[in-house]
C-alpha cells in the first residue's frame, strides 16, 4: 500500500516538512527563505552616521536636565528652610518623642 506524503510548515522556522505516515519520519525538510537583513547598504550606513548624532542629542538633553536638577533641589531646599524658619514651633512628631 503506497502512503502518501503530507506536508507540514513550522509555526516557528516556516520550513516545510514532508512527513511519511507510515513510517512517522521525516522524508524532507526545506529551510524558508529568509530575507536579507540588510537590503540597501548605503541607507544601512547612513542610518549608522545618523545614530551617533541622536546619541549626543540624547547625551546633551540628560547632561542639561542633570544641571537643572541641582539647581531645583537647591531652590527647593532653600524654600523648606525658610518655612522652617519662620515657624520653628511646628516641628513633626516622631515616634521617640510619643513614649
Amino acid at each position: 500500500m503506497a502512503s502518501q506524503l503530507f506536508e507540514v510548515t513550522c509555526p516557528c522556522c516556516k520550513a516545510t516538512l514532508k512527513i511519511d505516515p507510515a513510517t512517522e519520519a521525516i522524508i524532507s525538510h526545506k529551510e524558508a527563505v529568509k530575507p536579507p537583513t540588510i537590503s540597501d547598504f548605503a541607507k544601512a550606513v547612513a542610518d549608522l552616521k545618523g545614530e551617533s548624532a541622536r546619541r549626543e542629542e540624547a547625551f546633551q538633553k540628560s547632561f542639561q536636565a542633570e544641571k537643572k536638577q541641582a539647581d531645583v533641589l537647591s531652590k527647593k531646599f532653600d524654600e523648606l528652610l525658610k518655612q522652617a524658619k519662620s515657624d520653628p514651633n511646628d516641628k513633626p512628631v516622631r515616634d521617640f518623642d510619643l513614649d
